[in-house]
């Protein structure tokens, strides 16, 4: 089996999000904005959550990937990519966690 990454699912999103509607839950989902997908997002992060609080791992991990792919669903709302997340990630590394912070804090 090949590895699968978070870059695998964007494209697929990407594909999925030029595809026509009905086939497609991606495509659904973003044809209802941006509002609804965060929704979503929200909803997925509860979840998230909860399942981290009891003791069944793969729950756990399932509620990630829901996660994962809602938050993915989101930026293509609004024309964000993986790719920036990860330039800002990026950055953040340059200094420590707690620098960077407080940085966000002052600026």
């Amino acid at each position: 089996m090949s590895r699968f990454t978070v870059h695998d699912l964007a494209a697929t999103i990407d594909a999925r999000a030029a595809s026509g509607g009905e086939s497609s839950y991606t495509r659904k989902l973003l044809d209802k904005g941006t509002e609804h997908c965060a929704k979503k997002l929200g909803e997925e992060a509860v979840e998230t959550v909860i399942a981290s609080l009891g003791n069944d791992r793969d729950h756990l991990i399932a509620e990630s990937a829901d996660l994962i792919f809602h938050l993915l669903v989101l930026l293509k709302s609004k024309d964000i990519s993986l790719r920036e997340v990860e330039a800002a990630l990026a950055k953040r590394t340059a200094m420590s966690g707690l620098e960077e912070k407080a940085s966000r804090k002052s600026g």
